[in-house]
């Protein structure tokens, strides 16, 4: 029993000195600052709901590499997404301009809800006119009185 303590604590000592700090991204925070707000406001191209300076793909971590070697490049920060837009299409920005390109980015979303919308309204107006409609007799309703009454009474005996 000690030997396979003293194991189990050897192997913790040891992983512990295997374990290595977080390398930082960019010697210059100011460019690294650059890099994040640059690549925040560009998608991940892999994860599409990720931002770019969220998503931890391979092509996420390729993207950032060559943000930051354009930023070292002393390229600006519209030159920047400009190149982007240029090699992947306005889908690469999170806010992509509107022009005849992009309005079924901009509009899909709300004509989806439209049709969606439309078809559950169509769907309820057949069902609602499928269903008989049914006058209740005076003799029905006592029934009904009588069924209401009793679970009543069945409520307050319990």
């Amino acid at each position: 029993m000690k030997s396979l303590f003293l194991i189990c604590a050897a192997l913790l000592c040891f992983g512990t000195s295997f374990a290595k700090d977080a390398a930082p991204l960019a010697e210059d925070p100011v460019m690294e600052q650059r890099l994040i707000s640059i690549s925040e406001e560009m998608r991940c191209l892999v994860c599409q709901n990720e931002s770019l300076a969220g998503s931890r793909s391979d092509l996420a971590n390729d993207l950032r590499r060559e943000i930051r070697k354009l930023i070292q490049e002393g390229k600006s920060d519209d030159q920047i997404r400009t190149f982007m837009v240029e090699r992947y299409g306005d889908f690469v920005l999170y806010r992509p301009p509107v022009k005849p390109i992009t309005w079924l980015l901009w509009i899909g979303p709300f004509i989806i809800l439209v049709i969606g919308i439309a078809g559950l309204l169509m769907y309820l107006r057949r069902r609602n006119q499928s269903m008989p409609n049914t006058i209740l007799t005076e003799a029905d309703n006592q029934k009904i009185d009588a069924l209401l009454n009793q679970d009543r009474k069945d409520r307050l005996n319990d």
